[in-house]
């Protein structure tokens, strides 16, 4: 039997459903309450990034909520959106635009860096730093040092 080859980056972001809106009649866990959830999409994850201008950040939770909006959701779903962040920030560096999706942007709700973009935490805070925005590093993990001033708002 012929290997499979792993599918790029490109390839799963391309190639994604389009953002459905699910209803939820019983809660499935804390993340989940009944209600209109979003599963979003690679793209329509980039779309909302691309929105975030050079020196400030959009946290996940916001994020989810713009993403929601936008669909005509309650929330949206935190592991699929994770996912496709990943994704988005992926293909950007296998097309070579790294530099033009700005992924770097998007922080936790307390303001720390991402472990799971590529570069990690330090990559992400050289990108931030260079775009103006403060990070510290607190013991292991690095953090925006004033969320509340370069946060997105709604």
């Amino acid at each position: 039997m012929p290997s499979r080859s792993p599918q790029t980056a490109v390839h799963k972001r391309d190639s994604a459903a389009q953002p459905q809106v699910k209803t939820l009649t019983d809660a499935k866990g804390s993340n989940y309450p009944p209600g209109r959830m979003l599963i979003a999409s690679p793209l329509a994850v980039q779309d909302e990034v691309a929105t975030v201008p050079a020196g400030r950040v959009i946290t996940a939770p916001q994020l989810r909520a713009r993403l929601a909006r936008r669909f005509g959701a309650d929330y949206t779903c935190p592991i699929t959106t994770g996912i496709f962040l990943r994704i988005v920030a992926e293909a950007a560096l296998e097309e070579a635009r790294a530099g033009e999706v700005p992924v770097w942007r998007v922080v936790s709700e307390n303001g720390a860096l991402l472990d799971k973009l590529p570069g990690g935490p330090e990559r992400q805070a050289a990108r931030l730093k260079a775009e103006g925005v403060a990070v510290v590093r607190r013991r292991s993990r690095w953090f925006v040092d004033d969320l509340a001033h370069v946060a997105m708002t709604g």
